[in-house]
């Protein structure tokens, strides 16, 4: 670090205009067994919030601003450190905000064009901030707000928390309210700090010998190329799965005594195994790691990830593999502990060309996404599914009304657009061809 930036840091510090604090296990994962380097563009997450109503740059500024002062990350960057990073929270940041006038013709297609720029365009990590917006204003009642943030300093529920913290700053900003927005609970470092108070060695101990017994001989699906020169942002492909069949699946579920999840995660095990010719499935499913109730309302990286494997048995019935499964999800959970944790007590090693434990990922994503309706004024969160770099497939579900859409995240070099849109309609199909039917084996339900 430059002498004037140590100069000004330690100013800071014994001003209390800044603080320090050690990496969370949440982010240590990032900087320990990802395979892209933190400051890899696809670390970023993304939204776009569809504004109907009059909101001028300036409110938005400014109400941007409150959410600022709320939340401690939007003020957080990183600092390099012998041992490994720390973070450096300011006590004070000006919002950043840019605004971009666009014809009102402009489609929806164009829009995300617009917002690809903004989200692809690198953070700096040591200077920060670590988030952007831009204020798309196609008329003065029809806006898009596009956020882009660090993953290393939030996860997909702070997206919601970001939406509910802007509208409410709104309206304090359109009424006259003075103060800000009133504090958190609990701060993404005081959370922190917790966290590692609470896993210790002799907390970890009995999850780690779990773990070791779970992941024993896990063998890759395939081989990555060796380049780690190659940046991995994954492309994306939507399908869908109709009402009738999504409703047969919950209903699946229900008559099996087994959550939506679990329903969910056996149909793609199964549908994995037919499309691979393998029957050992592992796959890595993130965790909210919200559980405390003061911490709802923080916006910060909180988020875990648990390893689930499950071995297909082509002869068993629907049934008994549904079963199987949920139990195993259960368990999984009950011993989760911090992924950067788990990977140093298996032993196994960092690349940075593949994620260590798992190559597939598996999200039913049920984390809070509000539309807020004001007089005058909506906002509608449009979550941007754009995956991380730390696995090679990616399956994420969300509930839309009646039906259930299907996002799926490939790497380019590892498979072609045509093979995913197969392997969504194999998923379909197994999906609808277990409903009503799970009694019959699993060898049936892909022909």
């Amino acid at each position: 670090m430059p002498n004037d930036n140590r100069d000004r840091l330690k100013k800071w510090l014994e001003s209390g205009d800044a603080r320090l604090y050690p990496l969370t296990f949440s982010q240590r994962e990032l900087w320990e067994t990802s395979p892209a380097p933190p400051a890899d563009v696809s670390n970023h997450i993304c939204c776009l919030i569809n504004v109907r109503g009059l909101m001028s740059f300036d409110d938005c500024v400014a109400s941007i601003q409150q959410v600022v002062d709320r939340q401690e990350v939007l003020r957080l960057s990183f600092l390099p450190g012998k041992p490994g990073p720390v973070q450096l929270v300011r006590r004070r940041s000006e919002a950043v905000v840019r605004c971009r006038d666009v014809p009102l013709n402009t489609s929806p297609e164009e829009i995300e064009e617009l917002a690809l720029e903004t989200f692809y365009q690198p953070f700096d990590l040591v200077q920060g901030p670590l988030y952007r917006v831009e204020f798309i204003r196609r008329a003065p009642d029809d806006q898009v707000i596009v956020f882009a943030i660090h993953h290393a300093i939030a996860d997909g529920w702070s997206l919601g928390v970001f939406v509910h913290d802007l509208s409410a700053a709104y309206i304090r900003q359109r009424t006259g309210a003075t103060g800000g927005l009133p504090a958190v609970a609990t701060s993404f470092s005081a959370w922190g700090a917790a966290e590692r108070a609470t896993w210790q060695p002799a907390a970890l101990e009995p999850r780690i010998a779990f773990w070791k017994s779970r992941l024993t001989g896990i063998r890759r699906l395939w081989s990555v190329p060796d380049d780690p020169d190659v940046l991995f942002v994954p492309q994306r492909l939507i399908s869908e799965l109709p009402a009738e069949t999504a409703t047969a699946v919950r209903e699946l579920a229900r008559q099996n005594g087994a959550t939506l999840f679990s329903t969910l995660l056996a149909l793609f095990q199964i549908t994995l195994s037919r499309w691979t010719g393998e029957n050992d499935i592992v796959v890595g499913t993130p965790v909210a790691n919200r559980t405390r109730p003061d911490v709802r309302e923080t916006m910060g990286y909180f988020s875990g990830i648990v390893p689930l494997r499950t071995q297909v048995a082509r002869d068993r019935s629907f049934s008994e593999h549904l079963r199987i499964v949920h139990q195993n999800a259960v368990d999984c959970f009950a011993n989760a502990m911090p992924f950067a944790e788990l990977v140093r007590a298996i032993g196994e090693e960092a690349s940075p060309t593949r994620n260590p434990v798992f190559q597939l990922r598996f999200a039913l994503q049920n984390h809070p996404v509000p539309d807020v309706e004001i007089r005058g004024l909506s906002l509608k969160l449009r979550m941007r599914s754009t995956g991380t770099p730390r696995f090679d497939l990616g399956c994420e579900i969300t509930e839309r009304g009646d039906t259930l859409e299907v996002v799926w995240l490939f790497r380019e070099t590892l498979f072609s657009t045509p093979e995913i849109e197969e392997l969504g309609r194999l998923f379909g199909s197994v999906a609808e061809n277990c409903s009503g039917l799970p009694e019959r084996r699993t060898a049936a339900l892909t022909r």
